[in-house]
């Protein structure tokens, strides 16, 4: 088998609303996770997001052997958040395929599909109408 380098990733594209993350995973790191060129706790400033973002790591409990560097773009801090965790998921996947089963089980596999509804013509919202008045 070949050496392994610092070019050897695997690469993993994650969605979550309008958000798109792409992960390049690096086996046999340290735990260090750079998003959009920061630090991940000073990109996910809020504790619950940076926790949401690793959780696929703390799943198979691997949080100090992978390194990430990851992009993401669109959404806001909690889309965001979870295209990083689909993406890393994506790609502990195919380092690993052992990885699947608890990964599915903790639902980090499942993109979520839900997305904001659009406004519709003729009325103020998406679902909101304007007040009735029978005279």
């Amino acid at each position: 088998m070949a050496k392994k380098s610092k070019t050897d990733f695997i690469r993993a594209t994650g969605r979550r609303k309008t958000a798109t993350a792409s992960v390049r995973l690096f086996p046999g790191g340290t735990g260090k996770i750079t998003v959009n060129g920061k630090t991940l706790t000073d990109y996910c400033y809020h504790e619950g997001l940076s926790k949401t973002a690793i959780s696929p790591l703390d799943t198979i409990e691997a949080t100090d052997q992978f390194d990430a560097i990851v992009r993401v773009t669109g959404g806001g801090p909690n889309g965001q958040a979870g295209a990083i965790r689909h993406s890393l998921a994506r790609a502990l996947e195919k380092n690993d395929p052992e990885t699947r089963i608890p990964l599915k089980r903790a639902g980090h596999l499942k993109r979520d599909p839900r997305q904001k509804e659009r406004k519709k013509a003729g009325q103020p919202g998406a679902r909101k109408r304007f007040q009735f008045s029978k005279r």
